[in-house]
């Protein structure tokens, strides 16, 4: 008789950083951190961080891309009485995106990435009025807005605004450091 020994291994633990969509934005889905932070280690996740008030958290998890989205989604929509856009990005896509910011040499706080769950169509931004000189560029499932004048001055009517959440180079950065400090 020939026995076979096998050993069943961990699945592999991912890193994640959460967008949330209008979470703490203008008094509409307000949702103090800590709170966050709760749900989501009631949903599994691990080594659960946020990052300032406007809905960035990242946490580990043994379950993939998928499932965590669904998850976060379906315990935000709970607490909250409503749906609430995640948008979920890794460590190695985040280093990815930053790299391929177009705007790179436009001051950090006047580039906004707009994440998406999908990629746009490239034809996309072939209508859109820049009122006050923006300039805007799809990247993979980010579009990357640089407003020159700064966010608050602008007129500009923001593809996907209904559907996607946007951040500054500069909280991208940061949360990208953090992720990484748990990969």
């Amino acid at each position: 008789m020939t026995w076979r020994i096998t050993r069943r291994y961990a699945p592999r633990v991912g890193t994640f950083v959460a967008f949330l969509r209008a979470i703490n934005v203008g008094g509409t889905g307000i949702l103090p951190m800590a709170d966050l932070v709760k749900l989501c280690e009631k949903a599994r996740f691990t080594h659960v961080q946020t990052y300032i008030q406007s809905g960035n958290v990242l946490f580990t998890s043994r379950s993939g891309a998928s499932t965590v989205k669904a998850t976060l989604e379906k315990a935000l929509a709970v607490k909250l009485g409503k749906p609430v856009g995640v948008h979920l990005r890794t460590s190695v896509e985040l280093d990815a995106l930053l790299a391929a910011n177009p705007f790179s040499a436009a001051a950090p706080n006047r580039v906004i990435v707009m994440f998406l769950d999908a990629a746009p169509t490239k034809d996309v931004l072939a209508a859109v009025k820049r009122p006050g000189g923006e300039e805007l560029a799809v990247r993979g499932r980010e579009l990357f807005i640089h407003y020159p004048e700064g966010q608050g001055a602008s007129k500009l009517k923001v593809p996907f605004a209904d559907v996607g959440t946007g951040r500054n180079i500069n909280t991208v950065t940061k949360l990208a450091a953090m992720a990484h400090a748990l990969d």
